[in-house]
């Protein structure tokens, strides 16, 4: 598919065109200057014709600032990437320096530059544009990203530049979000993975701040890589921003089918992150949950034994998940775990056939039949698996309001014993005959 960027210095509105594109408000919008930091991908569609849309943070040659040199790297990939740019300006404060570093920096890009004026809501303000021939990138565009006046002419010219893509069949791929504390190494895992820098990796805490897919292929399996900002408890989330980000991320956890839950392994497996996990568990996604930085780990022979234990009594009563001990810096165990991310998605993908969990679970039940409750006696005739994206089963008997909690783990097990839900919730249902 062709790739339209969108660049610009800071704060000029790109993150709201980008949101108007795509029909979705999937950017954090917000009137503080340089909200945006990562890449960010949508699709969009004009005139029949599909393309990529990238969101970029706002373009500052020569800052001090740690996070302006790491988006300024992001925004050069960008238009390395990309088919067709949408140079963005700002009609209320005309040119400035910042503009007129990213004009030169798109001349070298020998690419279709739109130099697009945003916030012209008014005739006079369409008048007024006109000072931004002064850059030298030839016409421009008026338009108000706010309401969306001007951008169908400026889509019009767009797709006329873009390069026939032979259409394919669109799949909705699985989607595997990769989620937990801020500064666990969420970010340094995707990009361990994917070989580039595609995400601002820094010390500070709260770094990532929209929640961001990324196409990743690997063991023959085609996905989706959300990576996620830190989820924090609500008490500490002071700022509008942060609390975009993390309605994002929980956003991204009910919207995926495996919760990849990373912590920092020197930290170890607190209260925050057994939030997060408990928060997968009840959204019924498939969990993977991994012990990050653990080459600063000191360790012995019992280390890895002692700590899985810890966590499987903090997790209890589902303790049937996988746990891997990993390094996004030094790539220890990375590829394993999404190895296991793959399995786990299959488990949840599972369907039994009818007669063969008859055939298995029956016997089973009429050795070890529920127990006497209130003087009745519970008799179970039949079980099917419900059809739903996770694993659910209906146990058919005469008198289901009997059936207590304790049994129905006990049903779990048995399921899970047999056939393989290894890191995959799995609900019991009890139904009258």
């Amino acid at each position: 598919m062709s790739i339209v960027a969108i660049v610009g210095r800071p704060n000029v509105g790109k993150s709201t065109l980008f949101n108007r594109l795509i029909q979705r408000r999937e950017a954090i919008v917000d009137a503080v200057s340089g909200v945006t930091r990562d890449r960010h991908y949508g699709k969009s569609d004009w005139n029949g014709k599909e393309f990529t849309l990238i969101d970029t943070g706002g373009y500052v040659k020569g800052s001090d600032d740690i996070f302006e040199s790491e988006i300024d790297k992001q925004v050069e990939l960008a238009i390395d990437e990309a088919d067709a740019i949408i140079f963005m300006v700002d009609v209320e404060s005309g040119i400035t320096g910042m503009d007129e570093d990213v004009a030169n920096l798109l001349r070298k890009a020998n690419k279709p530059v739109f130099l697009t004026v945003n916030k012209c809501d008014n005739s006079k303000r369409a008048s007024d544009a006109v000072e931004f021939y002064n850059l030298g990138l030839g016409e421009y565009y008026t338009i108000a990203s706010i309401n969306g006046s001007g951008t169908g002419e400026l889509l019009d010219a767009i797709v006329d530049v873009l390069p026939d893509v032979e259409d394919g069949e669109i799949s909705e791929l699985p989607r595997f979000a990769v989620v937990g504390r801020p500064n666990a190494g969420k970010s340094s895992l995707i990009n361990a993975l994917i070989g580039e820098e595609r995400y601002i990796v820094t010390e500070i805490a709260g770094t990532t701040r929209d929640a961001i897919d990324t196409k990743y292929n690997r063991f023959g399996f085609e996905f989706n890589l959300v990576d996620t900002a830190g989820i924090r408890r609500k008490s500490k989330v002071k700022e509008d921003l942060e609390f975009y980000s993390v309605m994002r991320s929980i956003r991204a956890i009910e919207h995926c089918d495996v919760c990849l839950i990373v912590f920092d392994a020197t930290r170890g497996f607190d209260g925050q992150v057994q939030n997060i996990f408990w928060l997968a568990e009840r959204n019924r996604k498939g969990i993977v949950i991994l012990a990050n930085k653990w080459d600063l780990v000191e360790k012995d022979n019992k280390t890895i034994k002692n700590f899985e234990a810890q966590i499987k009594k903090q997790i209890e009563p589902f303790t049937d998940v996988p746990i891997l001990f990993i390094s996004a810096l030094t790539k220890q165990r990375i590829y394993k775990a999404i190895e296991t991310a793959v399995e786990v998605f299959k488990n949840r993908s599972k369907r039994i056939k009818t007669s063969q969990l008859n055939d298995t679970l029956l016997p089973i039940i009429q050795n070890t039949p529920p127990p006497a409750y209130k003087g009745k006696y519970v008799k179970i005739k039949f079980i099917t698996q419900l059809p739903t994206p996770q694993p659910q089963f209906a146990f058919f008997c005469n008198l289901p309001q009997y059936v207590r909690e304790p049994y129905k783990r006990f049903l779990e097990n048995q399921l899970r014993e047999h056939f393989n839900f290894h890191g995959v919730p799995i609900t019991v249902y009890m139904r009258k005959k």
